[in-house]
């Protein structure tokens, strides 16, 4: 039970592009954030769109501290941003806001570029032209980046003498790419660099789950929680459709006692009880995120009955151990480390230690499930009771247990057993 069979790689990797920004004492200082995709150039997205993939995941699936450390974080933006069309969804630590020269600065844009620097946001005027409006934002600005490449040196010079006019300004010539457009950024006195010469751009990458098939992991890892009461579980339910109407589907075919069809996802709860609908819903939400066939949902879920059943023979809670191997048989299933889906989890730290790291009692027993299949491993780390033997005859059990509920829980079955 090491691994699922033709498991398929359904996680998507995301990508940001950073270039480094550094002082004239060549220390890195910050980072420019870039949208990158293998497949399209920022041309093929609209400018919103780019932008807010690369916030996106900047902020949420890498996290900048990861990006950018403790160094400043440059965000280019664009109108909508700016004027507040699209809201900003992080705080002014660290960040730097771009305002791109192809924005036209008219007074919607200085209005939201003033609110936002009140609010703490440094901005940024990228490849600063006098005479392009950008001029008006240059007393609320933090920084003028200097284009070296495509400006002529005279007009750089009488930028750079207007710029001086402002105290708290600081200039950072970018498109560094040959050793004199260093010396000229250097005669024109710039604060901070940044081009090829000094740092080209690096594409960081990384494996995600979609954010259909993020939350239908957080459902499960919820609904298969300790403390989730009757009212959470119908509001998780009621709020997903497909998973109501084949709640219900389950429900009013199974033989439960009840003498009229349920016709809510309260009354289902009712009847049929908490912990039941909580493994249900939980099955389905599996069936939703991965395309996998019969074989391999009923592999996955054996896995987690298996961890149940010796968690409770050995005295500890059934629960944790069902989610801890219904967890790791998902991460299979995926294709993905068992961290890239455990770590975006409300998890206890001792289930994500032992789903990751294999600690703990619940560790050694999501490591002699997924053994079952190697003899020479089969129950290492197990009391002696736990023999082959007794191993064998856990499997049967689940095996039978987990092909009468997910019959239950995918409506393919007229009654439970």
């Amino acid at each position: 039970m090491s691994s699922v069979p033709g498991a398929p790689s359904i996680a998507r990797f995301i990508h940001v592009g950073r270039q480094p920004i550094y002082d004239l004492a060549r220390d890195v200082v910050g980072y420019e954030l870039l949208f990158h995709s293998p497949t399209s150039t920022v041309a093929d997205h609209d400018g919103d769109s780019a932008t807010g993939q690369v916030i996106v995941n900047a902020f949420t699936e890498f996290g900048v501290p990861e990006l950018v450390g403790g160094r400043l974080c440059f965000i280019n933006l664009t109108r909508a941003f700016l004027v507040g069309d699209l809201a900003l969804p992080f705080g002014p630590e660290h960040v730097v806001l771009e305002v791109l020269e192809t924005i036209d600065v008219d007074d919607l844009v200085v209005a939201g570029v003033t609110e936002l620097a009140a609010q703490g946001y440094r901005i940024a005027l990228d490849d600063f032209v006098w005479g392009s409006g950008h001029e008006k934002l240059l007393e609320i600005a933090s920084y003028v980046k200097l284009d070296l490449l495509d400006t002529d040196p005279e007009v750089l010079g009488e930028i750079v003498r207007t710029c001086r006019g402002f105290p708290d300004l600081r200039l950072i010539g970018e498109r560094v790419e040959t050793p004199e457009h260093l010396a000229l950024a250097t005669e024109l006195g710039c604060d901070l660099l940044q081009g090829f010469l000094l740092g080209r751009p690096q594409v960081l990458s990384r494996q995600v789950l979609s954010p259909s098939r993020l939350a239908r992991i957080e459902l499960m890892a919820a609904l298969l929680g300790e403390d989730v009461d009757m009212a959470e579980i119908v509001a998780m339910v009621t709020r997903d459709p497909a998973l109501s109407f084949r709640l219900l589907r389950a429900t009013n075919c199974a033989a439960t006692g009840i003498r009229r069809p349920v016709s809510s996802v309260h009354e289902a709860v009712v009847m049929i009880g908490t912990e039941q609908v909580r493994r249900w819903v939980a099955l389905m939400a599996l069936n939703d995120l991965v395309d996998a066939d019969e074989l391999q949902l009923t592999t996955v879920v054996v896995q987690a009955r298996m961890c149940q059943l010796i968690a409770e023979a050995l005295g500890e809670p059934g629960a944790p151990a069902f989610t801890a191997g219904l967890l790791t048989g998902v991460a299979s299933l995926l294709g993905m480390p068992v961290n890239g889906v455990v770590e975006r989890l409300p998890l206890a730290p001792d289930l994500a230690e032992a789903v990751v790291v294999g600690t703990g009692p619940l560790g050694r027993i999501v490591a002699a499930v997924r053994a079952y299949d190697d003899p020479a491993r089969a129950g290492a780390g197990l009391p002696a009771f736990i023999t082959p033997e007794w191993l064998a005859h856990a499997y049967l059990a689940a095996t039978s247990w987990a092909t009468r509920t997910l019959d239950t829980a995918l409506g393919r079955a007229d009654s439970p057993r």
